[in-house]
């Protein structure tokens, strides 16, 4: 039985934890929102220039993500890195490691670049209906001009956020926002003398404000005082290969594992494509709507990889588990907000989206699935990211193929093609792919993150 003063010092503990999370990922959180918004604006100004449109950027879009979700979960091998390095007290190895980082950011951005070029040849083979490809290639080869930006402004932005500052993701994030919705208006629609370029003019503005981002936090981070030990940019450094290969064995799982989720919803969404406009616009929203949500326990999730993290840097193994713990109980709260809103306000938000009467009705149902996914998303997130600060990213990579591919898919396939459920049907295998990942993941973490394996393991 726990004596009381030590179970009062534990709860004291854990509430402190909740507070410094809360506060480092509140911006982060801010962060993440403004770039849900991005495709917020990207797809209400598509929906209101014509349904056509909205089917092209919603198949450009889980295109896009689709070979992102590789180099920027690669690239998140960078925060535990740093904020393990910080927790150890050893901040002047933190420079040299983020110059690796961005020769790899560079690699990266390089290959993300050759796929957009290419991708949109298999559009047919594909099956995606004819009318649609024109706008999806149009899309894709215009955003590939930032994904160079893309790749270097998440290396800073990992860099800072590793070592507890966030505000610099939040205003930047932010600022992206509010170049895209004038910039995209005018190439969407041909104002002011451009000529209407519709899913192109979309894919153009993007580059532009990713861009405009990674300068801006190249700015800030070289002015910034507190990194000013770091010296980041005050020297060059070669390739250091073996840096470059801890980074990517790191890095790489979890560029893997967040493709395995991320692939879950665009196979979805490119299947819908196969439904024709109608499914594949209705789809778009929901799915935009939902992942406006995952916005908030994705920046919990940062957070939390930061915090378990600098814990385990310093030894303090009982810390790792109080850290993971303050954040499954932000989210879980967080999480529950969001499925209410879903779940009471589904017609007013697709109202947002087109006028389209079939696109709305289809879209509005299919978010009540989306509430009820919004509990075993927001825990498995902030499992991946509990492990993540462990580096312990190889075995959930394996959980999140099993979840995802083993079951979701499958069973979203087979109801919604198979038995002509059509895109409930496809939502169910989301649920079900969620919720299995929820499990194994948040199992996983319990287990490495006992005291005494980590004390046998070491930071």
């Amino acid at each position: 039985m726990s004596h009381p003063s030590v179970t009062s010092a534990s709860r004291k503990g854990l509430a402190a934890e909740i507070r410094t999370t809360a506060w480092l990922a509140a911006p982060l959180v801010g962060g993440h929102v403004s770039t849900g918004l991005i495709g917020f604006v990207d797809n209400v100004l598509a929906g209101h220039h014509s349904t056509s449109t909205l089917a092209s950027v919603s198949i450009g879009t889980a295109l896009w993500y689709l070979p992102m979700m590789v180099p920027i979960g690669t690239l998140l091998s960078v925060p535990p890195s740093v904020s393990q390095l910080d927790g150890a007290g050893r901040r002047g190895e933190i420079g040299a490691v983020f110059r690796q980082a961005l020769w790899l950011a560079l690699g990266l951005g390089v290959l993300l670049f050759a796929f957009l070029s290419f991708i949109p040849l298999a559009l047919g083979p594909m099956g995606i209906a004819p009318e649609i490809i024109p706008g999806v290639t149009a899309f894709l080869h215009g955003i590939r001009w930032g994904v160079l930006a893309l790749t270097l402004f998440f290396t800073m932005r990992y860099l800072s956020e590793g070592l507890h500052w966030t505000l610099p993701t939040m205003l930047l994030s932010a600022g992206g926002l509010l170049v895209l919705a004038p910039l995209g208006y005018v190439l969407t629609f041909g104002r002011f003398g451009f000529p209407e370029l519709g899913a192109g003019g979309l894919g153009f503005a993007s580059a532009a404000m990713l861009w405009l981002q990674a300068i801006g936090f190249f700015i800030v981070l070289a002015r910034a005082r507190r990194f000013k030990d770091l010296r980041l940019f005050e020297r060059f450094d070669a390739p250091h290969w073996p840096t470059i290969r801890d980074l990517l064995s790191t890095g790489l799982p979890i560029g893997v594992t967040i493709l395995m989720e991320g692939g879950l919803f665009i196979a979805t969404a490119l299947l819908m494509g196969r439904l024709g406009q109608v499914p594949a616009a209705a789809h778009q929203i929901a799915i935009n709507l939902a992942a406006l949500c995952f916005m908030v326990p994705m920046g919990l999730a940062e957070a939390t990889t930061v915090r378990v993290g600098h814990a385990l840097g310093r030894s303090d193994f009982h810390g790792v588990r109080r850290a993971a713990w303050a954040g499954y109980a932000i989210v879980l709260g967080t999480q529950l907000l969001s499925g209410i809103v879903l779940l009471t306000s589904n017609e007013l938000l697709v109202g947002f989206y087109t006028r389209d009467a079939a696109v709305a009705t289809l879209a509005a149902s299919l978010l009540l699935y989306a509430a009820a996914f919004q509990f075993p998303d927001g825990v498995q997130v902030l499992s991946a990211g509990a492990l993540r600060g462990l580096k312990d990213t190889r075995v959930p990579m394996v959980l999140a193929a099993l979840a995802y591919w083993g079951i979701g898919m499958p069973l979203g396939a087979g109801l919604g093609l198979g038995l002509g459920w059509g895109p409930k049907g496809m939502w169910v295998g989301l649920i079900a792919g969620l919720t299995v990942a929820a499990v194994l993941l948040c199992t996983r973490f319990v287990r490495s993150s006992h005291p005494d394996r980590l004390m046998m393991r070491g930071p």
